[in-house]
């Protein structure tokens, strides 16, 4: 690895242990993928040897549902651990030398929704509201060091359950995702702090709190990114309308949901104003909660109309970036600068170099906080 950072694998089913020295050094490459939604994803390279340990570690894995192979891939910076994945492998490949070479082993995995996947019991009775499903669900993967962080929704429906039951469907993962979809919310694992600990996240996408290190650009010493580019696409911002039913009288209300709300804070001074309307198709079926809460998400996946991407060094950046926070932005023109949320990041480590490719996403244009920190606080 790089110079000063020091990369740590554990593999093993269930608890995962340190892997034998063979294998570090075996090592070639490792790829990581970590997005604000959705699951994420490793991909490792290994030399591969006829006679390499390798051959019986990973492709002789088991493959019984309780003792998927798990690995957690840990970077040390500064002192300072960081989890970047702790998943499941999913998948092998092998490419053969053509000669006298080493040939690869190439392993992938997801992160630990993959084990969600793997059991689908669908009709499984659940007469509770859904955040006390999502606990339920949840539970059962505590030997993964899984803990639930779920927040109740926004607007609540409080509905009595009289003629039906709701029951799961489809498995875990697909479960979760949609009841979190259901009131507008998100559902990820997020791995960390410490290896074996995870946090399986049930609520809104957080576009607030304290951010990371500033990407420079056009800063001369200062500059610690590769690349940086920003795009403005105003005309992709739509401005949702649900549709409310009163049961009592059977009139429908109209709502338009504005592109910022209580999900969404403003990222900048200037928010662009709608210049199409989106009227929802299905919310007039739906709780008012409901129908409340899907149109505020959808309101703020369209209001980012600052979208970014770039690339970095991580012994130049001084720090490690991170998916699912803000960062600060310097050097990029007043129209860009200021805070951004963190939408995706890949690692891509090697021998002697660490980069990070990144997407940054906003709702707005101009910075509306006067600095933005430079370094780690």
């Amino acid at each position: 690895m790089a110079s000063g950072i020091y990369f740590t694998l554990l593999v093993g089913p269930v608890v995962p242990l340190p892997a034998p020295k063979p294998v570090v050094d075996a090592m070639t490459s490792v790829t990581v993928t970590t997005s604000a939604t959705g699951q994420s994803g490793f991909e490792i390279a290994f030399k591969l040897a006829d006679r390499s340990v390798l051959q019986t570690l990973f492709l002789l894995a088991p493959v019984s549902p309780v003792m998927q192979i798990r690995v957690i891939l840990v970077v040390t910076m500064n002192s300072i651990p960081t989890v970047l994945i702790d998943g499941i492998m999913t998948h092998h490949q092998v490419t053969p030398s053509s000669g006298s070479g080493w040939g690869t082993l190439t392993v992938k995995g997801d992160d630990l929704t993959a084990a969600m996947k793997l059991i689908d019991i669908p009709g499984t009775p659940m007469p509770m509201p859904p955040e006390a499903r999502v606990a339920l669900i949840l539970a059962k993967y505590a030997v993964y060091g899984i803990v639930p962080m779920i927040v109740p929704s926004i607007v609540p429906d409080v509905s009595i359950v009289v003629d039906k039951i709701p029951a799961q469907q489809g498995n875990d993962f697909e479960y979760l995702t949609q009841l979190a979809n259901a009131v507008g919310y998100v559902f990820y694992i997020d791995p960390g702090p410490l290896p074996g600990m995870n946090i399986g996240y049930w609520g809104p996408q957080i576009k607030f709190g304290v951010p990371q290190p500033s990407l420079n650009i056009n800063m001369d010493t200062w500059t610690n990114v590769e690349s940086l580019q920003f795009s403005y696409e105003p005309d992709q911002s739509v401005l949702p309308i649900v549709t409310i039913q009163l049961e009592q009288t059977g009139f429908s209300i109209p709502i338009p949901i504005p592109p910022v709300t209580p999900l969404d804070p403003p990222l900048g001074l200037f928010v662009p104003i709608p210049v199409k309307t989106e009227a929802s198709k299905s919310s007039a079926n739906l709780p008012p909660g409901q129908a409340l809460m899907q149109g505020m998400a959808r309101a703020s996946a369209a209001a980012d109309v600052v979208s970014g991407s770039g690339s970095l060094d991580v012994l130049r950046y001084g720090s490690i970036l991170k998916a699912r926070q803000l960062v600060g932005v310097r050097g990029a023109g007043p129209a860009f600068d200021g805070l951004h949320y963190v939408d995706s990041v890949t690692h891509n480590i090697s021998v002697g170099s660490y980069k990070q490719s990144f997407t940054l996403k906003r709702n707005a244009l101009i910075a509306n906080t006067p600095v933005v920190p430079a370094m780690s606080i």
